[in-house]
């Protein structure tokens, strides 16, 4: 079992990268943000996933280690393969996916391309017990959430909008927040889009 690659990052395509150590070439599907945040002739490490089918071998590679583990938990559940459990990361991170469950929220199941209803209230019951606890304590039922920061207006949208490119949550709305901070109020919503797909499109 391959557990774990560093080398050098000699191709970035749209869905994976090619990481070269000792010489060799290995294939490595991942996700947007993972792509985004490294670059051509980069050092990295990726923790892998080897999945084998009978007639391939794929890699599945993630920066941080939680990431990989969320990954084989998310295959547990039955009738989800790789490719779906790398669409879950793709739109939510690790700490977004446990809180949903323990919150029993599909709706934010439902965000992930190819998972409806159905498949969301399977993911809830069956991952219940097998992911880690929120970091931050659940709100018990009829108590409301701690008000967070969430985006309001136009940069709601185009935070709605990188998620639905492919990009992480977390990686939106800091690119929001960045191209906001940079022109204040002065750019609308399709502005503030451009400014933000530059910022991450810069990032590969």
């Amino acid at each position: 079992m391959i557990a774990s690659l560093t080398g050098r990052v000699v191709r970035i395509d749209l869905d994976a990268l090619v990481l070269e150590v000792g010489g060799i070439g290995y294939l490595v599907r991942t996700t947007p943000e993972a792509l985004g945040s490294t670059r051509h002739g980069a050092e990295l490490t990726l923790h892998t996933e080897l999945v084998v089918r009978e007639d391939s071998l794929t890699l599945y590679g993630f920066p941080h280690p939680e990431e990989a583990e969320t990954f084989r938990i998310v295959q547990s559940v039955s009738g989800i393969g790789p490719r779906t459990a790398l669409a879950v990361l793709t739109v939510l991170e690790p700490e977004e996916l446990r809180r949903a469950v323990a919150e029993q929220d599909a709706k934010t199941l439902t965000r992930t391309p190819g998972i409806g209803p159905k498949v969301a209230s399977r993911m809830l019951l069956e991952l219940g017990g097998k992911l880690p606890a929120p970091s931050t304590p659940v709100a018990a039922a009829g108590e409301e959430a701690p008000a967070g920061t969430a985006p309001a207006g136009p940069d709601a949208d185009v935070v709605e909008a990188l998620i639905g490119l492919g990009w992480a949550e977390k990686a939106a709305l800091r690119a929001v927040e960045e191209a906001r901070a940079e022109d204040g109020a002065a750019l609308d919503a399709a502005a503030l889009l451009r400014r933000a797909l530059r910022s991450l499109g810069g990032q590969r």
